[in-house]
């Protein structure tokens, strides 16, 4: 496949190293796993007995675990539970592995950003053992340079340490890199390095949600931007 600027080099090669980068949340981005998240949480959270509707709880999906409860949850309650709630989440999410699937397009979309020269890279706030379950259904490690998780950051989004790690991984700087995510958790986190956002609505988050959080372009998903890939902000990034 060549690159939307000429022909590319894929992963893995001795091409040198690459000097633009895109930077991609997984869930939600690149996999149709936000609503599986929302389920996993509602019942980790009912298993403590806290009732928490689901439509609070997909609002927070993007955040990492920990933030989430505690944004979720009220202030005065035991602490001591919380991480029983995070182990129940995480152990309920598994079991949806198998059933995991990436957005059509997904995995296109990886190599055309690969062949067309950037570092790509996975910025999520998934755990690793998720991250390695996402990135098998997704089938698309030749195309990837870097990945980090939940356990590469001390602050989860919408602080930005996630996304400064996958930059570190690919040895580039913010102003050379574009960040693609569903949550507006993604879009404030890659603002506050002045990284722009491109956001796809595939998570359940809405186009005018992502447009007032500060997304520069917005698309259904990762099929849609993979035909506008050209006009949007990684054409732009591509092209400078």
């Amino acid at each position: 496949m060549a690159g939307i600027f000429g022909p590319g080099t894929p992963a893995g090669s001795a091409a040198g190293p690459r000097r633009k980068a895109v930077l991609f949340d997984v869930d939600g981005t690149l996999i149709d796993s936000a609503y599986i998240h929302t389920l996993a949480w509602w019942q980790a959270f009912r298993q403590s007995d806290f009732d928490v509707p689901m439509a609070q709880i997909h609002r927070c999906v993007g955040m990492g675990g920990a933030r989430l409860v505690d944004h979720l949850l009220p202030e005065g309650r035991d602490k001591a539970g919380d991480e029983e709630i995070l182990s129940a989440h995480s152990g309920i999410f598994g079991t949806y592995w198998p059933s995991l699937r990436p957005f059509d397009g997904a995995r296109e979309l990886l190599a055309q950003c690969c062949e067309s020269g950037l570092a790509v890279a996975l910025a999520s706030s998934a755990k690793d053992q998720d991250l390695k379950a996402l990135r098998s259904s997704l089938s698309a490690d030749a195309f990837i340079h870097a990945a980090t998780s939940a356990n590469d950051a001390e602050e989860s989004k919408p602080e930005p340490d996630i996304l400064i790690a996958a930059l570190r991984a690919v040895e580039l700087e913010a102003d050379n890199a574009v960040y693609v995510g569903d949550a507006v958790w993604d879009v404030y986190a890659a603002a506050r390095l002045g990284m722009p956002t491109i956001g796809l609505t595939s998570g359940g988050t809405s186009e005018a949600e992502l447009r007032e959080a500060g997304a520069v372009d917005v698309y259904s998903g990762p099929r849609e931007l993979l035909d506008h890939l050209s006009d949007s902000a990684i054409g732009r990034l591509l092209a400078g």
